[in-house]
């Protein structure tokens, strides 16, 4: 057996579910191993021998900030009261430069009221630096204090999905907007996304939506009404997402989630009329491509896109009523 610096309680737990395995004692070996995992380890069984591995990557500290292991390691407002207008959530690549001007376009043209986490997930510190930190104290943009910068980090990289939920728990404003750095705002963009959301009916509102008529092919909408809506620019009410979330974390590539997300937000069950992803035409940004897109092989993006769908294919298969 071999226990990887686990503690002294969780070592203790599985070398007793081992011996409970040994007796073939199933119920008590079960048990133990669900304590081992709420503990944060996981057990790798071979044969009657085992060793202990961490489910998670731990948290750090470094130079007195947090590196984050997990996201919800993360501190949540998700039950403090909402203010201000809406907090845009922004996972930064390493592509610096393109983070740092969509996050500056962002607070060159946000309204009152808008705050920003943008969660580094895994970088280096070459990778961050010049990124605006505004809770560490270093808030280098050039529209100081007109829009906040939380800059929140992980100890290794744990996936979009979790990036997102970091943010999501982050978020202080009634309404949650994801940006993506490809996305560079000319003017505008929180507040026809936040006024879109004043409709109880619509779930989840954005620039770029998609359709399908089956849920198992998608294209680019048209029209105001939508399947999904992507990920790029997608705006949703914080209470939503606390109700509803986290998102699933088996998302690590960005592919699909959005799909996922935006159907998990609009359904309100088989017997009820689904809510509305609706797009806002005319908003002002310059879009790219995205760091994630550009950067992986194509033959690795379509295994991750392809895996990421059958995550979707399984809460929805069955939900026709969902496709629009």
């Amino acid at each position: 057996m071999h226990e990887t610096g686990a503690p002294p309680e969780v070592a203790e737990a599985a070398s007793r579910r081992s011996d409970a395995r040994a007796a073939r004692d199933w119920d008590t070996a079960d048990r133990l191993r669900g304590a081992i995992e709420a503990a944060g380890w996981r057990v790798i069984d071979a044969g009657m021998s085992y060793r202990l591995e961490r489910a998670s990557p731990p948290d750090v500290e470094v130079g007195g900030e947090i590196r984050y292991g997990r996201s919800d390691a993360v501190p949540s407002r998700l039950d403090e009261p909402a203010t201000g207008l809406a907090t845009v959530v922004v996972v930064a690549t390493p592509d610096t430069a393109e983070t740092l001007a969509s996050v500056e376009a962002l607070r060159a043209t946000a309204p009152g009221g808008v705050d920003v986490v943008l969660v580094a997930d895994g970088l280096s510190n070459a990778a961050i630096h010049g990124l605006p930190r505004a809770a560490a104290g270093g808030d280098t943009a050039s529209v100081a204090g007109r829009v906040p910068v939380e800059l929140v980090r992980t100890s290794e990289p744990l996936g979009q999905a979790a990036a997102i939920n970091i943010g999501i728990r982050r978020s202080r404003a009634p309404v949650v907007v994801l940006l993506d750095p490809s996305i560079a705002p000319t003017g505008d963009v929180i507040t026809p996304l936040v006024h879109a959301l004043d409709d109880p009916t619509v779930a989840v509102a954005g620039a770029y939506g998609l359709t399908s008529g089956n849920l198992r092919s998608f294209e680019e909408a048209t029209s105001a009404d939508a399947a999904a809506i992507q990920g790029y620019l997608m705006a949703f009410r914080r209470s939503d997402a606390a109700k509803r979330g986290p998102l699933d974390e088996g998302f690590r590539f960005y592919r699909n989630l959005d799909v996922w997300w935006s159907l998990v937000l609009r359904d309100e069950g088989e017997d009820r009329p689904p809510r509305r992803a609706i797009v806002v035409a005319g908003l002002p940004a310059a879009r790219g491509e995205p760091y994630a897109w550009r950067t992986t092989p194509a033959a690795v993006r379509d295994r991750l896109s392809k895996r990421n769908f059958y995550r979707v294919l399984d809460r929805f298969r069955t939900r026709l009523d969902l496709a629009s």
